[in-house]
C-alpha cells in the first residue's frame, strides 16, 4: 500500500498559496480537481507515446478500437462511429480519410441502403489495432502499478460514482 501522506506535490504548493491569499475559501475541491487534471495530462502523454510506437495517435486508435471491439464483421456506419466519440462529423471525416489513406479502414456502400456508407477494418487495420490494444493494456497496467489492487478497486468505485453524476 502507498504512503498515506506522500510528499508535497505541485497542487499542494498551489493550495498553500491560495490558503495564504484567501484563507476565507474552502479550496479542498481545487486540490482534488487539480490533481485529476494533472493526472489526465500525464496519462494522456504516456498513452500518446505508446500509440506512436504503432504509428497511431489516440484519435486514430479510438476509431480502430471501436471497429475492432464491435466484433465480426468489424464495421459500422459513420454515424455509429461518431456516436462513440465526442468530435464533430468533420473531424470524424478527417480521421476516416487518414485511416483509409493508410489502408487501415475501407469505406463501402451499405448493402442495406446503397445511399449510405459502411466503415470496415481492413486486414492490415485489424492486425495493427490488435497489436496496439495489447500494448495499450500493458501500458495501462504499468501506469497503475503505483496503486495496489485494493486501491485500484476503491479508486475505480469512487470515480464511477463521481462520473455518474455527470452522465
Amino acid at each position: 500500500m502507498g504512503p498515506l501522506n506522500p510528499a508535497m506535490d505541485h497542487v499542494d504548493r498551489i493550495l498553500m498559496q491560495w490558503r495564504q491569499e484567501r484563507p476565507d475559501l474552502d479550496i479542498a475541491p481545487m486540490g482534488l480537481l487539480g490533481r485529476l487534471a494533472r493526472l489526465r495530462t500525464h496519462l494522456a502523454r504516456e498513452i500518446e507515446k505508446a500509440m506512436a510506437a504503432h504509428g497511431l495517435n489516440s484519435a486514430s486508435f479510438d476509431v480502430l478500437a471501436t471497429l475492432r471491439r464491435t466484433g465480426p464483421p468489424y464495421r459500422l456506419s459513420p454515424g455509429d462511429l461518431l456516436a462513440t466519440t465526442m468530435v464533430s462529423s468533420g473531424t470524424m471525416t478527417n480521421r476516416l480519410d487518414q485511416l483509409e489513406k493508410a489502408g487501415l479502414i475501407e469505406r463501402s456502400h451499405n448493402p442495406e441502403d446503397r445511399r449510405s456508407v459502411i466503415i470496415a477494418l481492413t486486414p492490415t487495420g485489424f492486425a495493427l489495432v490488435d497489436m496496439a490494444v495489447t500494448a495499450h493494456v500493458e501500458n495501462q497496467h504499468r501506469l497503475l502499478e503505483t496503486l495496489s489492487a485494493d486501491e485500484r478497486v476503491a479508486l475505480d468505485d469512487l470515480l464511477r460514482k463521481f462520473l455518474a453524476a455527470f452522465e
